[in-house]
Order: structure tokens, then sequence, then C-alpha cells
């Protein structure tokens, strides 16, 4: 049931930036969405800093649940050591056909939250600081082209390092 095809980069931003968020918090939903600020869940919960991140699937690679699940246990493991708050949260394509579970970090330093991507795995993260828009991190290089009918403020492009 989960497929996503991928043809560069920028398609991948592109749903990422799509794709609707939720976070639950003290019974109730509070959406996120890239590109816009999200006041009422500020509002619900006050931080410095936001994040949004997922251990499931990997470089949108599916992945069996089992295999998921462990994953998500291993970044819950992590984030108890790092001693960061965070509440359930969930994101879903446009089309609604792909879904995960993940978290919403509160005050997660970028470069705690960057790391974390890349220990997981992931292609793309979200963050933002209180009362901006929320932006789409993607960890990988800037592709040739601008997003289609986008931003370019909404979607920061990160490097990855350089391996020997």
């Amino acid at each position: 049931m989960r497929e996503l095809r991928v043809v560069d980069a920028m398609e991948l931003a592109v749903a990422y930036a799509a794709a609707g968020y939720a976070v639950e918090h003290e019974g109730r939903g509070h959406p996120v969405r890239v590109g816009q600020p999200a006041t009422p869940l500020e509002a619900a919960r006050p931080a410095a800093r936001y994040a949004f991140i997922t251990a499931w699937n990997p470089a949108s690679d599916p992945r069996p649940d089992d295999a998921n699940e462990a994953a998500d246990a291993r970044l819950v493991a992590r984030l108890d050591a790092l001693g960061i708050e965070r509440s359930p949260a969930r994101a879903q394509s446009s089309d609604g056909r792909w879904r995960e579970p993940g978290w919403l970090l509160y005050d997660a330093g970028q470069d705690t939250l960057l790391a974390l991507a890349r220990e997981f795995g992931q292609a793309g993260v979200l963050g933002w600081a209180r009362g901006e828009p929320v932006q789409l991190y993607m960890l990988m290089g800037r592709p040739g082209r601008p997003a289609p009918d986008m931003p370019e403020a909404v979607i920061r492009w990160v490097e990855e390092p350089a391996t020997a």
C-alpha cells in the first residue's frame, strides 16, 4: 500500500512540503504545514524551537512495520538520552496514501535535529523557531532547478558531509 516513486530530490522535497503534519498535545490535534506558522500549536505548547522527525522508512524507502517500530524505539531511546521533550505526531501525503508516525520535539537545536535525521536515515525533517513559518530541511544537495509553485525560503537544502 505504501508506494512513493521519487524521480529526484526536488520531487521528494515537494512531496514532503505538500504533506500534512499533525501533533497530538493534551488530547488535541494541531495541524502543522510547511511554509506556515504553527500558531495554535505554539500557543498550546510554548517552546523556543520545534521540530518534526520520524524514524520510519529511511530515505522514503518503505520498510516493514516491525523494522519501522524498532527504528522508532531506537529514536525514542535517543531522545530520552538527550532529554528532549516530545509529543506524538504524524505525517501524511497530500493524497493520504503515505502515513508515518513521528515526534514533535521541543527546544531541540538545529544541529541536534540534523544529527538525529542523519542517524536515522531521514531525507527530510521539519524545524522552526517560535513565531516563524515551518521550514523543511532536506538532507541532500540542492537540485539544479527551483521548486515548482513554492517559495525557495520554505526548503532549506542541507548538503551531506563528504565521506572518505
